[in-house]
């Protein structure tokens, strides 16, 4: 018997055309959902929507000001787009950081601010936030990020608050380092600051922490995430959920 536990639902999801949010994509879409799959690579995003019967829209989510006026209608929203710099501190680009926290935290609050009010006028709404480990805790040479993550958590939690008696939950994922382009363009720059060669940066760096030794794989953040979609996950708001491999257990 197939599942259709989605049927009926329009779902975004943002940085979809790749990573964790082509697996969120294509799950949704197998459970039913319309997906509108939300990346600055308008192409990607068409080919990926095309193959899903979804629609595309290339966006730029850095460009926060844009967003401010927007209007969604949405049962369901996936935070999803992120990019990562690896650096010391005193070597940070400012224009770097910022950019990690706009695309990051700014325009998941301008999201979300879009689709509250469609959400609470059908009193059903879902808030998927794909956090990260890392806000929960801290990586040397990750300082935007993590503080990016960090916020992020907040800013779920605040939203539980404020949507749970409007029928809407809002939760966060986290996960340990997941088998993605985002992960694969680190392990020079994480070479480099750890002074380490790069075919013992998965290993040495990525690894360390977990006591389940291998990377995440994308499908899996993805099947917690079509839960947490469901009608399953009512009673489930302001939660981090971590797929992790036991690194938070520590």
């Amino acid at each position: 018997m197939s599942d259709a536990r989605l049927a009926g639902r329009r779902a975004i999801v943002t940085g979809g055309a790749s990573g964790i949010g082509r697996a969120c994509v294509e799950e949704f879409a197998r459970l039913g959902a319309t997906v509108i799959v939300a990346d600055i690579d308008g192409g990607a995003a068409a080919a990926v929507a095309a193959e899903v019967g979804g629609e595309a829209w290339q966006v730029d989510l850095a460009d926060t000001g844009a967003l401010e006026s927007l209007e969604l209608e949405a049962d369901i929203l996936v935070n999803n787009a992120g990019i990562q710099r690896v650096s010391p501190i005193e070597d940070f680009d400012p224009s770097a950081f910022r950019l990690i926290h706009d695309l990051m935290l700014v325009s998941p609050f301008l999201l979300i601010r879009a689709v509250l009010p469609g959400m609470y006028a059908r009193s059903w709404g879902r808030i998927l936030n794909i956090s990260s480990v890392h806000g929960l805790r801290a990586s040397a040479f990750k300082s935007a990020y993590v503080s990016a993550k960090h916020g992020l958590e907040g800013l779920s939690k605040v939203t539980a608050l404020e949507g749970g008696p409007h029928g809407v939950t809002s939760n966060c994922i986290d996960p340990a380092y997941v088998r993605t382009p985002l992960v694969e363009k680190q392990i020079a720059d994480q070479a480099r600051v750890h002074g380490i060669p790069e075919d013992e940066v998965i290993e040495r760096i990525m690894l360390t922490e977990t006591a389940v030794k291998r990377l995440v794989e994308p499908h899996e953040v993805a099947s917690l995430a079509s839960w947490l979609a469901s009608d399953d996950a009512g009673m489930v708001t302001g939660a981090s959920y971590t797929i992790d491999g036991g690194w938070t257990a520590r």
